[in-house]
């Protein structure tokens, strides 16, 4: 295993793990909010998984968004306002993370774009994903957004870190 994917495999592990064994200071967990500027981080050079996707050489990627969290309904959901779209436009928007008591969640399906190699014509496949951010007690959140390509060239897992961090 090469240093870069062994590193990656600890970063993962390291983020369940301080996922689920971390006690939220008891304010955050009875009143969870997101709300603010953030830059978000996905660490697209660290991903791991079993489709080909997970193996083609993609730099981080990163953008400013707002988020605005309401929780009147009983259940909290914070939702992204401001901030450049999506390249791919099968990502549903706006995206709405909803708070499960620890972590900010969202789970959408859509269409992943597989790249098939220079000068061949990307494919389209429906894939399902789920992301999470867990917030540290610096007001950052870190996390993981997995994604399952279900047919085609790309089929199979993508996984990368996330990280979110007021600005």
């Amino acid at each position: 295993m090469s240093a870069r994917r062994l590193t990656s495999a600890l970063f993962g592990m390291t983020c369940a793990a301080a996922t689920s064994f971390s006690v939220l200071p008891s304010a955050v967990a009875a009143n969870p909010a997101w709300n603010g500027r953030y830059e978000i981080v996905t660490y697209a050079s660290d991903k791991m998984g079993s489709s080909i996707a997970a193996a083609q050489a993609e730099p981080d990627f990163s953008a400013q968004y707002v988020l605005v969290t309401d929780c009147s309904t009983g259940l909290c959901v914070a939702t992204v306002v401001e901030g450049p779209a999506p390249s791919n436009p099968t990502i549903p928007q706006p995206v709405r993370y909803t708070w499960d008591g620890s972590r900010w969640q969202y789970a959408y399906n859509w269409q992943w774009e597989c790249f098939r190699g220079d000068g061949a014509p990307s494919e389209y496949a429906p894939a399902r994903s789920r992301v999470f951010y867990a917030p540290d007690i610096d007001g950052s959140l870190f996390g993981t957004w997995r994604t399952e390509i279900l047919a085609g060239t790309c089929r199979g897992t993508v996984v990368m870190p996330v990280a979110a961090r007021p600005v």
